[in-house]
């Protein structure tokens, strides 16, 4: 874990990799997008997070492809909104979105949360694994989906299987809040066994836990802030932390987590075992909702 650096990768499994560190873009300003996602770039960030619900794909295909960085070396991650899930409604949503960012292909396309009924998220899934297959998306995932949903989704992408003469997909990431206050081991423990990777939005707690005794030890210790030891802990958990910030200096802090390490002893410590989001939390809809 001591060797990770903020060009770390891992590889999903379509076969693509992905960037270790996120930049979220949840609730920036598309006219302060651009310039937030440029200081991300030229900080080291090669990972950008986005949605169609944030009303900010356009500014970050923008800064992306004004960057002077190759395509294929930054990661670009849009989701599709949550309460028009259908085959119809995704597919023209990926066209959209890759008219909005003007980029030729989106790296990661999610599900933004369970919702619609079974049918409309085995139409949405459908849509996405037919862009895939076209090669306007490189891998797809879903948000915000409990064991319950992803169990759900095993069974239609076998029938999706069968329909379509192998073409169910396979799911590469599921995206959830996730930090010390709000662990969800079941959830990571499922996706972790099948290969899917965790990313973790909201891993600095939305800045309401900075002042909590259990940080200070660990902030004195290695002369870091709470915010860079909550995502050294999303790393070492095996997570993919999205930290947002639209603070050039806090951009910067936020990448410098890679020059110390969190021992096996201080990782418990950290084990809360709570229950306490600060985000919606879908995970725990009803298949039917």
């Amino acid at each position: 874990m001591a060797s990770l650096t903020i060009n770390s990768k891992v590889r999903l499994n379509s076969g693509y990799d992905i960037p270790l560190l996120g930049f979220g873009v949840w609730q920036t300003p598309a006219d302060t997008c651009e310039g937030v996602v440029q200081h991300a770039l030229k900080t080291g960030y090669r990972h950008v997070d986005s949605a169609a619900a944030y009303r900010n794909e356009a500014p970050c295909g923008k800064a992306i492809i004004n960057s002077g960085l190759k395509r294929e070396d930054i990661f670009f991650t849009s989701k599709v909104p949550a309460r028009t899930f259908s085959y119809e409604n995704t597919l023209a949503q990926v066209e959209k979105t890759l008219k909005e960012t003007g980029l030729a292909y989106i790296d990661l396309m999610l599900l933004h949360a369970p919702y619609g009924g079974r049918e409309a998220r085995k139409g949405a899934w459908k849509a996405l694994v037919e862009a895939h297959n076209e090669g306007k998306i490189r891998s797809i995932g879903v948000s915000n989906y409990g064991v319950h949903h992803l169990k759900e989704m095993e069974e239609y992408i076998q029938e999706l299987e069968v329909e379509g003469k192998g073409k169910g997909g396979v799911i590469s990431v599921n995206q959830l809040e996730i930090h010390p206050w709000l662990p969800r081991s079941d959830i990571v423990e499922w996706c972790q066994k099948r290969g899917i990777v965790v990313e973790a939005y909201s891993p600095l707690v939305r800045g309401e836990r900075m002042e909590e005794k259990v940080l200070q030890p660990l902030t004195k210790k290695y002369g870091k802030t709470p915010a860079q030891v909550l995502l050294r802990w999303s790393l070492q958990k095996g997570l993919v932390p999205l930290p947002k910030s639209v603070t050039p200096s806090r951009i910067e802090e936020n990448a410098n987590i890679f020059d110390f390490k969190l021992t096996p002893e201080e990782m418990k410590t950290l084990e809360l075992n709570e229950y306490s989001p600060v985000c919606w939390d879908p995970t725990i809809a009803k298949l039917e909702q």
